[in-house]
């Protein structure tokens, strides 16, 4: 499949600390425990696709300075095409997160300029040509571009992660230009089961998807009742930085390869359990004959 990704492209340092709340101490050494790597949802979601098999052009914007080089680099070394990624900011974002041996997380992202910038129209229609599914992560420079997607009658999948009002300004063109929509479970306004419905019934939806973290997930389609799919243990845990992300990109891929809905959750929920033994949001990615073949257990 041949799938245009459009989403955040930026420089990851991780931090691994003892546990949270951090204690205050001047100076640490945390031998092994600081990383840099390119990130981002929207280079983790073409990471994990390309890895799985598919075609991907990506779209993005970086900026015009070291950090841009080290992106671009990175992306190179991930198999992501960058032709289709612009150095139109003033500078590249950047995010530190800091992560403990319980797999919780604190991620601090530097948007830069971004929220400010557009992606050109016709840069995007020439890189749609041939799509057969459009994944456009909820950063601003994707609005104007979703009822260009909408309008190619391709499916369009999108990840608003943590959502506390279904009427929330800022995502709501992103939910009803989504034909695929996943959520986190985080700061739900409603039980899972009943968020997603009302999602479903406001913004028309074909399938919405609640990642509920370490329980697995919950899956709503149109015609049938809320499935709940557990989560598995493939290996020890590093961090669960990502892992929404990749959980969303093996869905779509397996979705997309004519997987029925239930089937492609649990095969996405295998690929997940895998990518939490790695650091980098961007790293630990299973091929899909990888994924099929991946011997699981329940935790």
């Amino acid at each position: 499949m041949r799938v245009l990704v459009s989403g955040l492209v930026n420089i990851e340092t991780t931090l691994r600390v003892d546990g949270f709340p951090i204690e205050y101490r001047p100076v640490l050494y945390p031998f092994g425990g600081v990383s840099s790597s390119v990130s981002g949802v929207g280079v983790n979601v073409a990471a994990a696709l390309k890895r799985l098999g598919d075609e991907v052009a990506f779209l993005s914007l970086v900026g015009a300075d070291a950090a841009g080089d080290l992106a671009l680099e990175g992306l190179s070394r991930l198999g992501v095409p960058t032709d289709g990624v612009l150095r139109d900011l003033d500078a590249t974002a950047q995010s530190v997160i800091l992560y403990d041996g319980d797999g919780r997380r604190q991620i601090n992202v530097d948007l830069k300029d971004i929220q400010e910038r557009r992606y050109p129209a016709g840069r995007f229609r020439a890189a749609a040509a041939g799509a057969d599914a459009f994944v456009l992560c909820n950063i601003n420079f994707n609005r104007e571009l979703l009822p260009l997607a909408r309008e190619s009658g391709k499916p369009v999948f999108t990840d608003v992660h943590t959502l506390s009002d279904p009427a929330d300004d800022y995502n709501e063109d992103f939910m009803a230009a989504a034909e695929v929509l996943f959520v986190s479970d985080e700061r739900l306004w409603a039980p899972p089961a009943e968020a997603a419905r009302e999602l479903m019934d406001r913004y028309g939806c074909r399938i919405v998807v609640v990642g509920l973290g370490a329980k697995g997930a919950l899956l709503l389609e149109t015609g049938s009742p809320a499935l709940a799919v557990s989560a598995v243990r493939a290996r020890k845990v590093i961090s669960t930085i990502g892992a929404g992300d990749a959980l969303f990109s093996a869905f779509a891929h397996f979705l997309l390869a004519g997987r029925r809905a239930p089937e492609a959750l649990e095969l996405a929920t295998r690929f997940a359990s895998w990518k939490i033994g790695e650091t980098g949001a961007a790293a630990g990615f299973l091929t899909e004959k990888e994924t099929l073949e991946l011997k699981v257990g329940q935790l």
